[in-house]
């Protein structure tokens, strides 16, 4: 999230707000797309049309990184990610990326990513995380960025989750039971919503936020009905074992965040608190692989055996 000056906080709050304009000026930070979607030329006979997904976006589709993606693998890795383009209920176009990591992976990782990357700059890092906890990755571009139409909101937020969601489960076959929710700072408000109103394998919540106002208002103890991001309010619905990961030197999501979530949810396991770090570098620290690994090969696994 980026900073505002005390200025912009005060007309982003007292004018009053909707909660469109708090999401806008707080979270959202798209940048210039780091790849794109080819048509795949048709070879020989027609294929057997996949399954339909709801909002199904015709045609087939190859991934093609640009050099800011940063790509850390060879075509080998590249070859093994699947992408395409879904329609979300509020009728954007949803870029989506499927990663095959492991053969015969008991559990896909419905992944909702930071605020200021796209799918492109994301690619190694799926790759890598999922060979490591043994999964396969799922993840999207929310309304705005990369591929994807429409701007970036609120309520597309949850409805650009929903289109990802439904095209895991219709065109992959991928039953909840399977499915682990994993939603990075921004990410973990897509995912807190999801994680509310459907039952899944698990939930990881990485540097989550409470509400926007209370990132913006530390001492915020109330939600307002113009508050955005209301994690606070959902995270207690949640029916799936929730895992949750700070850092507590975290300068742009206050650990008291991470703190607060945990403490509002039943289902919270063992959290994992990562001494020093802060909002972007979790994922140099060795415990935090260790922790999640821990997670879904052992409580998971066996919550769901």
């Amino acid at each position: 999230m980026n900073g505002l000056s005390f200025s912009e906080v005060c007309c982003l709050f007292c004018c009053p707000p909707c909660p469109s304009r708090i999401a806008a000026k707080l979270a959202f930070l798209p940048p210039e797309p780091t790849y794109t979607f080819l048509p795949e030329p048709e070879a020989g006979p027609p294929a057997p049309a996949a399954p339909r997904c709801r909002g199904n976006v015709e045609g087939r589709w190859k991934l093609h990184l640009t050099e800011r993606a940063e790509f850390q693998y060879s075509q080998r890795e590249l070859d093994t990610i699947e992408v395409l383009l879904t329609r979300s209920s509020r009728g954007n176009k949803i870029g989506c990326m499927y990663i095959r990591c492991v053969p015969n992976a008991r559990f896909t990782v419905l992944f909702s990513h930071g605020n200021a990357v796209d799918l492109g700059q994301m690619s190694s890092f799926y790759i890598g995380l999922g060979t490591r906890i043994n999964c396969n990755i799922f993840s999207y571009d929310y309304s705005g960025y990369g591929v994807s139409s429409g701007k970036p909101t609120e309520k597309n937020l949850y409805a650009d989750i929903d289109a990802a969601w439904h095209a895991l489960r219709t065109r992959y076959g991928i039953s909840p039971e399977s499915i682990i929710l994993y939603g990075q700072s921004i990410g973990t408000v897509p995912t807190v919503d999801l994680a509310s109103r459907y039952e899944c394998a698990a939930v990881v919540l990485h540097s989550p936020l409470t509400s926007g106002m209370r990132v913006a208002f530390p001492d915020t103890k109330k939600t307002y009905c113009f508050d955005a991001f209301p994690n606070i309010e959902k995270v207690s619905k949640i029916t799936s074992p929730v895992l949750i990961i700070h850092g507590t030197e975290d300068e742009v999501i206050d650990f008291s965040h991470g703190l607060a979530l945990f403490e509002r949810c039943p289902k919270a396991v063992e959290p994992l608190w990562v001494e020093g770090a802060g909002h972007n570098d979790i994922e140099l620290y060795s415990q935090y692989l260790e922790r999640l690994r821990r997670f879904i090969g052992q409580e998971v696994a066996a919550h769901h055996a």
